[in-house]
């Protein structure tokens, strides 16, 4: 699993994953920066830890071939992002398609990139919420297979819409790794499989 920052979907994870509600293995926690809150969520438990720092590497290309090789050292099934803030290279992104996954914060195609609470409220958008995707070369453009939908209420501030939907996001990531533990969901030549059929929309799970 791949953080930069607070690590909560880490967190929630684990909680999940030692409550059986998820049946799957944190295997490594790799981080972009030391001071990285979640790799102490990652220490508690008992998980390899490992903190690649960017500035030790000036071209991206370095540091994704190092990271590749760190990663590779555990053969993972999935390579998880989740708050990583780096934009990966398209060699990085190639050598891990189909295992590569991402929760982005937004109902994708909308609000790619960064600020995405922000501009929802700037935009009246009457709904946002957070999406789950495989990762392919171009900025969270590949195929999203779940969703839950957050409404916008007219009292939001852009804070006050983050934290409802990072309570959703906690659930959802959860959710979707479970669907790709239990083979029900996964990917096979470049196309999104769900129960064996090919998967034309996102899944959408209720809010809770």
């Amino acid at each position: 699993m791949l953080i930069s920052g607070r690590g909560s979907n880490l967190k929630a994870i684990l909680q999940a994953i030692e409550a059986g509600r998820l049946h799957a293995r944190v295997e490594a926690v790799i981080s972009s920066r030391h001071d990285a809150g979640g790799l102490q969520y990652a220490q508690r438990a008992a998980i390899d830890t490992l903190v690649l720092d960017g500035c030790d590497y000036p071209r991206r290309e370095d540091y994704d071939h190092a990271l590749q090789g760190l990663i590779e050292r555990f053969k993972p099934d999935l390579v998880l992002l989740a708050g990583f803030m780096r934009i990966l290279t398209a060699g990085f992104v190639r050598q891990f398609r189909g295992r590569l996954i991402n929760i982005h914060p937004s109902l994708l195609p909308q609000l790619r990139g960064l600020r995405t609470h922000e501009r929802a409220i700037e935009q009246a958008l009457p709904m946002h919420g957070a999406s789950v995707h495989f990762v392919t070369e171009e900025l969270d453009s590949g195929p999203v297979f779940l969703q839950v939908r957050v409404p916008v209420l007219a009292e939001d501030d852009a804070a006050s819409l983050a934290a409802r939907v990072l309570q959703q996001e906690h659930r959802l990531y959860v959710q979707a790794l479970q669907l790709l533990a239990d083979g029900q969901l996964g990917w096979k030549d470049g196309q999104v499989l769900y129960q064996g059929q090919p998967l034309h929309e996102p899944l959408q799970i209720n809010a809770g």
